[in-house]
């Protein structure tokens, strides 16, 4: 096998397939990169753990075909550290030889014989816009369990009724839901399915610089239990999580008692100052009247620290409790200049959507719902 590729091309590539490799990998050759020269002109790259695949194809000028297997992590380092020059790639005996500039490296050839085969993704089904289905993503996976405790609350619950697709995450301290549309190849498109939350975000994120990204749902010949993403030449697939994802919706309040609108930016910088001195699992307080918010940290002996931000208060006057870890996750996700908070009662869930005016509706097609925390009167 011999090619030569831009430095650039190959790393952006090399970082596509690379980016979900397992730490521990159960068997070697998972730790691996498949690389495929055609002498057509292109190259493939791919890699596999038996849940993510990705894949993709790049333009090359190769003089010899072939197919090797290399270790993947080490693969993507060297790509990324090298000169901006063009790089050749060739194999001498076991070994695959890197060129770049005076750059020189040499890495063993693991056995290819033993890699397993990329599933078949399922057929396409619609596409949606790349930085709207990022965006969406982000704000979603954010709320999805980091732990293991409740393995399917790590995923993201995709819902799809015709051109609507609903995202949703909780665990179980707050839930993120976003709605937002696509373009279906069939116009009673119905789908529903648990992504893990992790790979959906890196998916998206390596997506979104594309126009457009195109999903292919499971339950088709070949992709049962699978879901895939395109985008230009980069491909992916993802085994779905089983199992039945609770009910959460019911957390939605059906009435609120009161409003508050505030600026985005100020909020977020006045939580991070006060949360400073906030221990681990301590609360910040927010004190609702017409006018302003009163945020507040510790009590007693402890370390104390309090800002007023304004706002504009509909309603009965309210105080509440979040973690402040928590409340700055949705505020940070919000994407709006100001953000709208919805009250029932100091021990019931709020919750958070954008607001592009200080007045007018919020924008509800993103919901941040965050359970408060009793605290010492």
């Amino acid at each position: 096998m011999k090619f030569r590729v831009e430095r650039e091309v190959l790393a952006d590539a090399v970082a596509w397939v690379a980016r979900g490799l397992p730490n521990r990998p159960p068997v070697p050759v998972l730790s691996g990169v498949l690389i495929e020269a055609d002498r057509a002109g292109t190259v493939t790259l791919s890699a596999f753990d038996y849940e993510v695949s990705a894949k993709v194809t790049v333009a090359a000028d190769v003089d010899e075909g072939g197919t090797v297997l290399v270790t993947g992590r080490l693969l993507s380092e060297i790509s990324r550290a090298l000169p901006a020059r063009p790089v050749d790639v060739s194999t001498e005996g076991n070994k695959v030889t890197v060129t770049c500039g005076t750059s020189r490296f040499s890495l063993l050839m693991m056995q290819a014989d033993d890699y397993p085969t990329l599933p078949a993704a399922p057929q396409p089904s619609g596409t949606i816009a790349g930085d709207v289905f990022t965006q969406a993503v982000h704000q979603v996976a954010i709320a999805a369990d980091r732990g293991d405790t409740l393995p399917i609350l790590t995923g993201v619950r995709m819902q799809i009724e015709g051109d609507k697709v609903t995202l949703l995450a909780t665990d179980r301290y707050r839930l993120a839901m976003r709605e937002l549309t696509w373009a279906p190849a069939r116009s009673d498109a119905a789908y529903t399915a648990l992504i893990p939350a992790r790979t959906l975000s890196d998916t998206a994120k390596a997506l979104g610089a594309a126009g457009s990204v195109e999903l292919a749902l499971g339950g088709n010949a070949g992709g049962d239990g699978l879901i895939g993403f395109e985008a230009g030449q980069r491909r992916a697939t993802t085994r779905l999580l089983d199992g039945e994802y609770p009910k959460v919706t019911s957390i939605f309040p059906t009435s609120v008692d009161s409003e508050a609108v505030l600026e985005t930016g100020a909020l977020i910088e006045a939580v991070k100052r006060v949360a400073l001195v906030a221990e681990r699992n301590t609360p910040v307080r927010l004190r609702f009247t017409d006018g302003q918010v009163a945020i507040e940290a510790g009590t007693g002996d402890d370390a104390q620290a309090s800002e007023a931000v304004e706002s504009t208060l509909t309603g009965p006057d309210i105080e509440i409790a979040f973690n402040p870890h928590f409340l700055l996750d949705g505020l940070g996700v919000i994407g709006t200049p100001f953000t709208r908070f919805s009250f029932t009662q100091p021990s019931r869930p709020a919750v958070m959507a954008g607001q592009r005016e200080a007045t007018g509706e919020a924008d509800t097609s993103y919901r941040y719902v965050l359970m408060p925390v009793r605290f010492a009167s």
